[in-house]
C-alpha cells in the first residue's frame, strides 16, 4: 500500500480532495473547475524580446453555478500540515473575489470564512465533512449582502453560452456578478472601471444579457459618443441580439425594438423642444449603458446629462478606464464610487494587457528652448517675435519644418529597425498639424508609400478619407493603413489591437486623455505578433506616468456646494459641449468631429457666452534640428518605469542570479545543454539575445554574460571554434569522426550552442553531407557515445574564459 506522505501534490487531489467533494454532492462536470489557470501570466519586455512568466493556478474553483463561483481550494502534499496552503488560498480567494478558501493535505480541510456567516472564521473539517454547495451558497450570500428570494433569483440569471467556448476572464466575471447583484439589491446608479483592452463591451454584454433575458430589464439603451464604438459593438460582442437590436441613425426613433445603441449626438438637437429622445416616454428604458462615461455625462450641465436625468428611473451603468474626477466635474457624483475597479497594472501584471517601454527624445529646441536670430523673417516675411519658444508653442504658434522633419525620421529609423509594418498612431497638436506629421512621414519613408499610398494617412474628424480607413487600421489582417496622424480621433473608443507604436508629439496635460491615449496600445494579440508596445515621447508627456493618478483608484475631488452657480469654465472643462466660432458664426460641434485644436482658444465674453478664436500659426525654415539625448525606459516586476540601459539591466539581473564569475562558470559547465540554462535566465528575465547586437552579434552567450557581468574579454563564436581546432582534440578520432565534428565546429561558429545540443542539427548543412542521422551517430558507436562526444567538443570550446 502506497505510503500517503509519498504521493504527489495531484495523486492528493484525485486520491482524497476530488471524493470528498462527490461525497458532498458537488457535480464534477458543472461545478468543479480543477488546474485552473485564471491569469495568462505577465510579458516581460527586453529590448524587443519578450517573455511570459507564469499564470496564476488554483487547484480547484467551486462553482455555485456556471461562472458564479464560490470557494477556491489550495492542494499540498501530505508532508505538510493540512493548512499549508491557505495563505495562497486566501490570495486567490481575495483576487477572485471569492468568501470561502480551503487548503488541504488530504487529511482533512481547514475552512477560512471571511463571509461573516457564522463568528468562526477557521475551522478543520474532516474528509467526510466538506460543505455543500447549498452550504456554501449561503455564505456566499451573506457575503454579498443578497438578502430576498428576489435579489437570490436575479443574482443566479444564466450567462450568454457562447458555442464559440469564450468565456468571460476571471475579473469580468467579478464586474458582471457584483453589477448584476447590485441592481438585485435595488441600486441603480453604477460604475465600472476596467482599462482599456480589459473588455468592458463583452462585459456589457453579458450585464445586458442576464438582465434582458430573464425579463428584469426590458429595454435597453447602449450609449456612446463617437461612431466607431457603435460600429465596434454592434458587430463585436452586441452581434448575438441579433433582430432585438438597433442603431438610432439621424434621429429617427422606432420603439420596436429592445436593446438600442445610438451616439449621444443622434438623441440631441440643441433644441430643447426637438431633442430626439423626447420621442421615448421617459419610462421607456429599463436599464442604461454610458459607455466612455468620462466624457460628457460627467458634467452637470451637459447634454449627457439631460438624457441621463430624462430616463431617470431606468438603472444606469458608466463604463470608463478613466473616470472623470475635477474641480467642476465628477463620475463619481452621477454614478457612485466604483463598484469594481480593474487597473491596467493588475491587467499588465495578469498577462491580459500588452507592456510598454518609453522612448523619450529630447530634441534641441525642447530641451533648450529656441530663439530666432535677430531679423529672422517666417516664410511670408513677416519678422518673427523676438523671445524664446519652447515645446508648448511648438505647432501650436511657432512651426519649424526641421522638428517635424527630424521627428518623422525618428520614427521611420524605428520602424525600419524594428517592423515597418507595425501599426503607428502619431498624436498631434491639432489637424493642420497632422496633416504636417503625414506629408513628412511620406517624405521619409518614400519607398514604402510608393507601394502604397495609404502606408500612411491623416485620421482625423475632419478628414472624411482618413476616416473611412479607420476600420482598415484597427483590422489586424489589414496591412494598410500603417502609420495613422491624428489629434484627437483617436484618443479612444479605437481598438487597435495591433498598435505597436505610440508616438507623443502633443502638449498632454489631461491624464484622462492621456491614459486613453496609452491604452491604444495594451491590446495583446499574439496571432499578428503583438506582444507590447512602444511609447515614443517628444513632448515628456510620460512624465504623467509618475503621477500616483495614473493608475491608482478614483477619487472624486468635486467641491459640491449648495446652490453651486453655473460658471463658463465648466463648459471649458467639458468637451461635449456646444461653442461658437467667432470667425464664423457657426457651431463649433467637438463630439461630432471628435477633434479639439489647441490653435482654437475658448473666449469669455460679456454674458458668459463661449467663443473661439483660432490661433495664428508662425512658419518657419532653416533652423538646426538635432537629438541631444534618448532614453528606454522598462517597466520593472513592480510596474515601475525605470530609467536605465537594457545592458546595465541585465547586468544587475545576472550579478544577482549568480554571486561570483566562478559560480557562473560551474553552473555552466556542469549543464549538461546549454540551453536548458539560457532557458533558466529567461525565466529570471535576463533576455541575452538582445544584447548581442550591442556587444557584437556573432559573440557566443557565455561569452556575453562573462563580459557584461564581469569585463571578461570576449571571443567570437569563430575564434573559440579555431581555438578548439588548434589543439590536439581531433587527434583521436579516426577520419569520418573528425569530419562531424569539424562540421559541428562550424555549425557552432555559424549559429551558437543552442543549434548544435539537439540531434536534429545532423539533418542540416553541413552535417547531412555526412550522412544520415542514423549512420553519423553510429560513426560514433551510437548514440550515447555520440552524446559523449558532443559533452567534450563542448567543455573544449569553454576550457578557458579569454
Amino acid at each position: 500500500m502506497t505510503n500517503k506522505r509519498e504521493l504527489s501534490e495531484q495523486d492528493i487531489c484525485t486520491q482524497y480532495i476530488l471524493p470528498a467533494l462527490v461525497k458532498s454532492g458537488w457535480d464534477v462536470s458543472k461545478q468543479v473547475r480543477e488546474q485552473v489557470y485564471f491569469t495568462d501570466g505577465r510579458i516581460y519586455v527586453k529590448g524587443n524580446q519578450t517573455q511570459r512568466g507564469k499564470g496564476k493556478k488554483a487547484d480547484y474553483i467551486l462553482y455555485y453555478q456556471p461562472n458564479i463561483p464560490i470557494a477556491v481550494i489550495e492542494a499540498k502534499k501530505n508532508i505538510y500540515p493540512v493548512g499549508h496552503g491557505m495563505q495562497q488560498a486566501l490570495n486567490y480567494a481575495d483576487i477572485l473575489d471569492l468568501p470561502v478558501a480551503f487548503s488541504s493535505n488530504g487529511d482533512g480541510f481547514l475552512e477560512h470564512d471571511k463571509s461573516g456567516f457564522s463568528n468562526l472564521i477557521e475551522r478543520e473539517l474532516s474528509l467526510d465533512n466538506f460543505p455543500t454547495p447549498d452550504q456554501l451558497w449561503q455564505k456566499y450570500k451573506k457575503f454579498k449582502q443578497i438578502e430576498t428570494p428576489e435579489a437570490e433569483e436575479i443574482a443566479t440569471f444564466d450567462y450568454f453560452f457562447d458555442p464559440k467556448g469564450r468565456q468571460p476572464r476571471y475579473y469580468q466575471q467579478i464586474a458582471i456578478n457584483r453589477t448584476v447583484e447590485a441592481i438585485a439589491k435595488g441600486q441603480d446608479r453604477l460604475l465600472l472601471v476596467m482599462a482599456t483592452g480589459s473588455g468592458k463591451t463583452y462585459t456589457a454584454f453579458q450585464i445586458i444579457y442576464r438582465l434582458w433575458k430573464n425579463g428584469i430589464k426590458k429595454r435597453v439603451l447602449f450609449l456612446a459618443d463617437r461612431q466607431a464604438l457603435i460600429s465596434q459593438t454592434k458587430r463585436g460582442d452586441f452581434k448575438h441580439f441579433k433582430s432585438k437590436m438597433t442603431v438610432i441613425k439621424k434621429k429617427v426613433i422606432d420603439t420596436a425594438f429592445e436593446i438600442y445603441l445610438v451616439l449621444y449626438q443622434g438623441l440631441v438637437n440643441y433644441d430643447e423642444n426637438a431633442d430626439a429622445y423626447r420621442e421615448f416616454s421617459p419610462d421607456f428604458f429599463d436599464l442604461i449603458i454610458v459607455d466612455e462615461c468620462h466624457r460628457g455625462s460627467a458634467a452637470e450641465d451637459s447634454k449627457w446629462r439631460e438624457i441621463l436625468e430624462y430616463f431617470s428611473s431606468a438603472s444606469q451603468i458608466g463604463l470608463t478606464a478613466t473616470p472623470k474626477e475635477t474641480k467642476d466635474v465628477s463620475n463619481i457624483e452621477y454614478f457612485g464610487g466604483s463598484i469594481y475597479t480593474y487597473s491596467l497594472k493588475q491587467g499588465i501584471d495578469d498577462g491580459f494587457l500588452a507592456p510598454y517601454k518609453v522612448i523619450r527624445v529630447g530634441l534641441n529646441v525642447d530641451l533648450e528652448g529656441y530663439q530666432p536670430e535677430a531679423g529672422k523673417r517666417d516664410k511670408s516675411g513677416d519678422f518673427i517675435e523676438d523671445r524664446v519658444y519652447n515645446r508648448k508653442d511648438f505647432d501650436r504658434i511657432l512651426v519649424i519644418d526641421e522638428r517635424t522633419k527630424a521627428i518623422a525620421k525618428r520614427v521611420i529609423e524605428f520602424l525600419r529597425e524594428t517592423d515597418v509594418y507595425a501599426k503607428t498612431i502619431i498624436f498631434c497638436v491639432d489637424t493642420e498639424h497632422a496633416e504636417r506629421m503625414r506629408q513628412a512621414i511620406a517624405n521619409e519613408a518614400g519607398d514604402l508609400v510608393r507601394e502604397n499610398y495609404k502606408y500612411v494617412m491623416r485620421i482625423t474628424g475632419e478628414d472624411k478619407e482618413g476616416k473611412l480607413e479607420l476600420d482598415n487600421f484597427i483590422n489586424p489582417e489589414e496591412r494598410y493603413p500603417v502609420i495613422a496622424t491624428t489629434s484627437k480621433l483617436m484618443t479612444t473608443g479605437v481598438d487597435a489591437q495591433t498598435c505597436k507604436l505610440i508616438v507623443l508629439d502633443s502638449n498632454i496635460r489631461s491624464m484622462t486623455e492621456f491614459k486613453q491615449i496609452i491604452g491604444r496600445g495594451t491590446r495583446i494579440n499574439e496571432e499578428f505578433g503583438k506582444q507590447f508596445f512602444t511609447i515614443m515621447d517628444f513632448r515628456n508627456v510620460t512624465d504623467l506616468f509618475l503621477d500616483r493618478a495614473f493608475d491608482g483608484d478614483p477619487v472624486m475631488i468635486k467641491e459640491v456646494r449648495e446652490n453651486e452657480p453655473f460658471t463658463p469654465e465648466n463648459i471649458i472643462g467639458d468637451i461635449t459641449e456646444e461653442i461658437i466660432d467667432r470667425e464664423t458664426g457657426e457651431k463649433v460641434d467637438f463630439e461630432q468631429n471628435n477633434e479639439i485644436s489647441e490653435n482654437i482658444k475658448p473666449t469669455i465674453i460679456d454674458g458668459g457666452e463661449i467663443t473661439t478664436e483660432k490661433q495664428v500659426k508662425v512658419y518657419i525654415a532653416g533652423v538646426n534640428i538635432a537629438i541631444l539625448n534618448e532614453r528606454i525606459q522598462y517597466l520593472n516586476d513592480d510596474g515601475d518605469l525605470v530609467t536605465t540601459s537594457l545592458r546595465d539591466y541585465t547586468k544587475q539581473n545576472l550579478l544577482r542570479e549568480f554571486s561570483s564569475l566562478d559560480e557562473f562558470l560551474t553552473r555552466w559547465n556542469q549543464a549538461d545543454k546549454k540551453s536548458a540554462l539560457i532557458a533558466e535566465l529567461r525565466e529570471q528575465d535576463i533576455i541575452l539575445e538582445n544584447l548581442q547586437q550591442d556587444v557584437k552579434k556573432d559573440l557566443d552567450l557565455f561569452d556575453v554574460i562573462c563580459h557584461i557581468a564581469w569585463d571578461r574579454p570576449p571571443l567570437t563564436r569563430k575564434e573559440r571554434a579555431e581555438n578548439v581546432r588548434k589543439r590536439d582534440y581531433f587527434t583521436k578520432y579516426g577520419s569520418q569522426v573528425r569530419a562531424v565534428l569539424d562540421a559541428l565546429l562550424e555549425k557552432y561558429a555559424t549559429d551558437g550552442i543552442e543549434n548544435i545540443e539537439e540531434l536534429s542539427v545532423l539533418k542540416l548543412e553541413p552535417l547531412k553531407q555526412l550522412g544520415s542521422p542514423g549512420e553519423i551517430v553510429q560513426l560514433f558507436g551510437g548514440k550515447s557515445q555520440y552524446v559523449s562526444a558532443l559533452q567534450e567538443l563542448k567543455s573544449e570550446l569553454y576550457q578557458v574564459v579569454a
